[in-house]
């Protein structure tokens, strides 16, 4: 739903800016991060609706921010997205063992993003 925040972790500038103009466009608050230790960081000072996570990020990748996140107690119930390029066998599934609650595939489908943003939402809700 418009007007929900999300956190986006991600160290492409270029990624962070399509994301940023397709989700503000669709009328959500984005936060922004640009590696792992700012995320959470910003996650704790500003708990969002929602974090979408990349998984390829300098210093602490995102499977390890993910695990940190969810070991707080006030963040362990935000869903996390994994937005990632990582699409071999098995890598949807170490993204859920490290606590995503799902996965998106890079590149990012623009027209689909908002109604896969949405869905992860209102299971939060739900």
């Amino acid at each position: 739903m418009a007007g929900e925040r999300i956190l986006y972790i991600e160290d492409n500038a270029d990624n962070r800016l399509l994301v940023r103009r397709v989700l503000m466009a669709e009328g959500y608050a984005l936060d922004e991060a640009a590696d792992g230790p700012g995320g959470l960081k910003q996650a704790a000072e500003n708990p969002p609706d929602l974090i979408l996570m990349d998984i390829n990020l300098p210093d602490l990748d995102g499977y390890e921010v993910t695990s940190r996140i969810k070991m707080i107690p006030q963040l362990a119930h935000i869903p996390i997205i994994a937005m990632t390029a990582n699409v071999m066998k098995g890598d949807r599934e170490k993204s859920l063992a490290a606590g995503c609650d799902g996965y998106i595939q890079k590149p990012i489908d623009i027209d689909l993003l908002p109604e896969q943003v949405a869905t992860f939402l209102a299971r939060k809700k739900a």
